[in-house]
């Protein structure tokens, strides 16, 4: 999934939901097995917001680590704070989670080649 399709809205609001969360998928030093896509497919499934616990002897760096299991879970990576990760993926019939309002889309920003807000009316 696109980690850009939540709005900072989004994020801020599935943070604050998974702020008490638990962890309930943990990667060791075997890395991402398909038992282990399998079981995270499951949690997000079950749950739509999963907490993910990277442990210490997990090979590879956290983000790409991170963005790996976002990818092969197909869920949204909403914050990596340390080593543990927060996932999302609304279940497509009956989502439990309800996003803020115009929070499941970006808008999109007009900027300069230095990356900077381009101001109109100036």
């Amino acid at each position: 999934m696109n980690p850009a399709s939540l709005t900072g809205k989004a994020r801020r609001h599935l943070r604050g939901l998974g702020h008490h969360l638990h962890p309930l998928v943990q990667v060791g030093k075997e890395g991402i097995s398909p038992s282990l896509v399998e079981a995270l497919g499951i949690a997000i499934s079950d749950h739509e917001l999963v907490k993910v616990k990277l442990g210490e002897h997990a090979e590879g760096r956290r983000e790409s680590l991170a963005e790996e299991l976002a990818a092969a879970g197909k869920a949204h990576l909403v914050g990596l704070i340390g080593r543990t990760l927060l996932l999302y993926r609304a279940r497509p019939e009956t989502p439990v989670i309800v996003l803020p309002r115009g929070a499941s889309e970006t808008k999109t920003k007009t900027a300069n080649s230095r990356g900077h807000k381009i101001r109109k009316g100036r």
